[in-house]
């Protein structure tokens, strides 16, 4: 099953990525899943972002690409920034201001909205500066065509400077227990220092650190880029079991999943952290979610990180051509 089919199946709608508003669990306003601290249906909030900038969502969002949402529903976020030429992706990178405001107009057709809750760009655009696009951004926010906005796998550099022109609210990127580079690079610092979100989207490593991959696991070719990814082969993904190993471990003693522990962590990490976990079954979505109902102290996170430390990750995330597209 795919995303789509996943999305209709459950009655949940999301976007690239989505947050259910008013503190609403991930999936659907309708939907009384139970977790959260025991109250039915409901999930605590996080604030992205601060002052006017501030957005309040779930404290887990649902991650799921390319879909079509509700308006009303969530809150919604989509992306600008990749190159479309005749209704297809070329891989390509352009944040001109001029295709921005295209695709801000294509965005809110498609979605029938009219303003976007927040806006991200997709990937940096190394041919047009950030404080273009910034200043581009700031003008559809005082037009009430865009609430918000958010860069994608950018340095701490660029997130300075594109703040200081138009406040941000979130930074995405990739960060889980097994590819923690924005808590070297200085992106998590800077989010804390100028009071930005963080939200982490494959943070649980694109399902591998839930248990249900392994060595002999087939990707759908059609439709499952993993299969093209260093850190999916069979020889990586059979090594950096031994990681798997040790969150099963650690979660055995204290009644979580592997996928709980994971989350877990993230959100021991800081306050400003919202991740956006995606999933194709009802069951995972629900367990994702049940990860509020354990905290982990501050001895739990050194143990755990100890042990996740001591084993070497084998595969880099992206092939060199993906690996191009991001700053880190």
């Amino acid at each position: 099953m795919n995303r789509k089919e996943f999305i209709k199946g459950m009655g949940v709608v999301a976007g690239a990525a989505a947050f259910a508003s008013r503190a609403k669990a991930a999936c659907a306003a309708s939907c009384a899943c139970g977790a959260g601290g025991g109250a039915a249906g409901t999930l605590p909030n996080r604030v992205l972002g601060s002052g006017r900038a501030a957005m309040s969502v779930s404290t887990f969002g649902f991650g799921c690409m390319g879909l079509t949402p509700y308006k009303g529903r969530i809150n919604i976020t989509t992306k600008f920034g990749h190159e479309i030429v005749d209704g297809k992706a070329t891989g390509r990178q352009t944040s001109r201001p001029d295709v921005v405001r295209r695709y801000c107009e294509e965005s809110l057709r498609r979605l029938r909205l009219d303003s976007i809750p927040l806006f991200y760009q997709h990937r940096f655009d190394r041919d047009t500066p950030i404080e273009d696009v910034a200043g581009c951004i700031a003008g559809l926010i005082r037009e009430g065509k865009v609430q918000r906005w958010g860069l994608c796998e950018v340095s701490a550099d660029i997130i300075r400077r594109a703040h200081a022109v138009c406040p941000l609210t979130a930074i995405q990127s990739e960060y889980h227990l097994m590819h923690r580079l924005v808590e070297k690079n200085g992106v998590l610092d800077v989010c804390r220092e100028q009071g930005i979100g963080f939200v982490p989207y494959s943070p649980i490593n694109r399902g591998f650190l839930g248990g249900d991959i392994n060595e002999y696991t087939q990707f759908d070719p059609a439709n499952d880029n993993r299969q093209t990814l260093p850190r999916f082969q069979p020889e990586a993904l059979r090594l950096n079991t031994r990681i798997v190993n040790v969150l099963q471990r650690f979660g055995r003693t204290r009644g979580m999943t592997s996928a709980q522990v994971a989350l877990a962590w993230l959100l021991a990490k800081a306050p400003f952290v919202v991740p956006i976990p995606g999933t194709t079954k009802q069951a995972h979505l629900y367990e994702n979610l049940h990860t509020l109902d354990f905290t982990l102290s501050g001895g739990d996170i050194a143990e755990l990180e100890r042990a996740v430390e001591a084993i070497p990750v084998i595969g880099d995330r992206y092939d060199a051509e993906q690996q191009k597209r991001v700053l880190g």
